[in-house]
């Protein structure tokens, strides 16, 4: 999956610096001392007293019950004092991001841990508010304040302390796990992925498919405690469990949230089981029928990732015959001699033309567009918003091909939405639920059609639509494909975290969901010894992952109700709103509420109703899923 990253989508993001190279920063390091305040130092020994008195202790004055007055005084405090140390903190990320040393990066982590110290102590002191009635803006931000936190910390310092270092060890052991397929020959991560996308030898890639889900075994016991921790940390809070805590994000009792992501899951599944049946035909043609089983689940191994999360990496495999989209927007760019800047202005003209303001001057001068020659920087594109306001940017080590022409068009998607919100009070200044930012960046993505790069002079004519076959093949691959991996991930941790998955079913419970909603199997059969949720990065780096799964959803139905806003009729694959004034002012709508409002209000301003819909991506491949049900006849669907 194509992940990209927006720097300022909440004060409470994990640092990139943890995201990219798995440094330690802890989201649950205790609070700090208030400021001002010094630590209690022994007393100097004294010569002793003619008269000594029996030790008193103090008898603690009772707290007194909050008031709306102080929860009020309370949210504008932590406001100014996040919104301060956010920007601290931007500043320090992009440094690191961009002049990678060993000094900038214990800057950005000691700006990231001084703000996720902060965040953890008002956290704790938002909770002291829960009981009292409250105006709905108070309300909201003091939940937000608290549902920032995705580790939360006991309170005894201790625990904490403990939790910390579990986290920062599961993290760094999956960042320094190899493979070792022989003594003085060690593969990391990414040479075992090229292995696992490029090869087609069936013995290779279970070898490396084994041998990195293997070295996730160890982390078994430190996750266990973990868990064990940050449920601790969540009750204190006032949910049942971490799990709990997390749904609660989402402005709907916690359990209503999680048949809300079913009942989505309910609509796509026809088109995902297409998909599944057709390319494990295709697989057991390429591998025959002993290692693919015509009415089995996928070996694990087989579909080109390390997690058969996408499976585009494969398409060579099943790509259908005639497959040529008609054009190539890579040798058109390159023909057109367009460098990386000019790639950034196709997409800034692309908002412009729904009515949106350019960009600002120091967008221009302030964004990384080209890897450096001089110096080593973080080439994984990102979109940021370093001040909160109009310091907006991108980090990027842009290429002249196809690809990356949409990835810019994504990123600015995020810009464009920093931009919107930037009106709000800081704590609003957010994506609507934390799946609405990549959606709006993919959303936008998904109008690079043919037609756009006709009136952008990119290509000469629109191919006809006999020829989009191809592409939304490959585009399910990635996108219908990683539907049931998106939902699974944290289908099993919110399970592990309420008890109903203990330690000693790890494994089968995670490969119980596996089979249930991807149809894929291990490679080789797997026991309690083994940890494979921990050869995922965002489990031992305790990463939410039902944002994906909701970004993927929310893109298609944000995509079709702009394109209804345009005006546009016929195939949705083939709408780009680019021109459309009518669709920018819709859009604009919905991102200038940030979150100020729940979720499903924002999601009413750009689609029209407050349910999220998955019939959109139904919509948008249907002509794929009529050639794939031909395809399909007569064989054994299912598993």
């Amino acid at each position: 999956m194509s992940v990209s990253f927006t720097i300022r989508q909440s004060f409470w993001a994990l640092p990139v610096a943890a995201l990219l190279t798995a440094s330690c920063v802890s989201t649950s390091t205790p609070p700090m001392m208030p400021a001002g305040a010094t630590e209690s130092m022994p007393a100097p020994e004294s010569e002793p007293m003619t008269m000594t008195l029996p030790p008193t202790t103090p008898t603690p004055m009772p707290e007194s019950s909050p008031t709306a007055a102080e929860a009020a005084q309370f949210v504008t405090d932590a406001e100014k004092q996040l919104a301060e140390l956010n920007v601290e903190t931007n500043r320090a990320d992009w440094i690191q991001s961009n002049f990678i040393t060993y000094d900038t990066q214990l800057i950005s982590a000691a700006a990231n841990e001084k703000r996720t110290n902060a965040g953890v102590e008002l956290a704790k002191k938002a909770a002291r508010f829960d009981r009292l009635d409250l105006p709905f803006d108070i309300r909201r931000k003091l939940n937000l304040i608290k549902l920032a936190l995705t580790t939360p910390g006991p309170s005894d310092p201790a625990k904490t302390k403990e939790m910390s270092r579990l986290k920062s060890k599961l993290e760094a052991d999956y960042g320094s796990g190899k493979y070792c397929p022989r003594p003085g020959k060690c593969l990391d991560i990414e040479e075992i992925s090229e292995i696992m996308s490029t090869s087609r030898d069936p013995k290779k890639l279970f070898d490396a498919w084994k041998g990195w889900s293997d070295t996730s075994r160890p982390a078994r016991e430190d996750y266990r405690k973990f868990v064990e921790l940050t449920n601790e940390g969540a009750r204190e809070l006032g949910y049942s469990d971490a799990g709990a805590m997390w749904r609660s994000k989402y402005d709907m009792p916690a359990e209503q949230f999680s048949a809300e992501i079913d009942r989505l899951w309910g609509q796509v599944k026809p088109l995902y089981d297409s998909l599944h049946c057709y390319v494990r035909s295709s697989l057991t043609k390429q591998y025959g029928a002993k290692i693919v089983a015509p009415d089995k689940p996928i070996p694990a191994h087989l579909l080109g990732n390390l997690w058969a999360q996408e499976w585009g990496n494969i398409y060579d495999l099943v790509a259908p015959k005639n497959a040529d989209p008609g054009f190539d927007l890579t040798t058109a760019l390159k023909k057109k001699k367009v460098d990386s800047k000019e790639m950034v202005r196709y997409g800034e003209r692309f908002f412009t033309s729904l009515g949106f303001e350019p960009l600002p001057k120091t967008f221009w001068e302030r964004s990384l567009f080209e890897k450096p020659k001089d110096r080593e920087v973080v080439c994984h594109a990102s979109a940021w918003d370093v001040d909160d306001e109009d310091d907006l940017r991108i980090k990027m080590c842009i290429d002249i091909n196809g690809e990356d022409f949409q990835v810019v068009h994504h990123e600015l998607g995020h810009n464009f939405y920093q931009r919107a919100y930037n009106k709000q009070s800081f704590i609003y200044r957010d994506s609507a639920n934390d799946g609405f930012h990549e959606a709006v960046g993919d959303a936008i993505a998904l109008s690079v059609t043919p037609d756009y790069l006709v009136k952008v002079g990119l290509i000469d004519k629109v191919p006809p639509p006999s020829k989009d076959l191809g592409l939304l093949l490959r585009e399910a691959m990635d996108k219908v494909a990683f539907l049931p991996f998106g939902l699974l991930v944290d289908q099993w941790r919110w399970k592990v975290f309420s008890g109903e998955i203990g330690p000693d079913a790890y494994s089968k419970g995670w490969w119980d969901l596996r089979e249930k909603y991807q149809g894929i199997a291990p490679a080789v059969e797997r026991t309690e010894a083994d940890f494979d949720p921990g050869a995922k990065y965002h489990i031992p780096a305790n990463v939410p992952y039902t944002r994906y799964f909701l970004a993927r959803v929310l893109q298609f139905q944000f995509h079709r109700a702009l394109c209804e806003a345009a005006g546009q009729t016929g195939p949705l694959n083939r709408c780009s709103i680019y021109g459309s004034r009518d669709a920018g002012e819709k859009l604009n709508q919905m991102l200038s509420i940030g979150s100020s409002r729940p979720w499903p209000e924002a999601l009413e301003k750009i689609t029209g109703t407050r349910q999220m819909d998955a019939t959109a991506m139904v919509d948008y491949f249907a002509p794929l899923k009529v050639w794939l049900d031909e395809k399909n006849e007569g064989k054994s669907c299912g598993w």
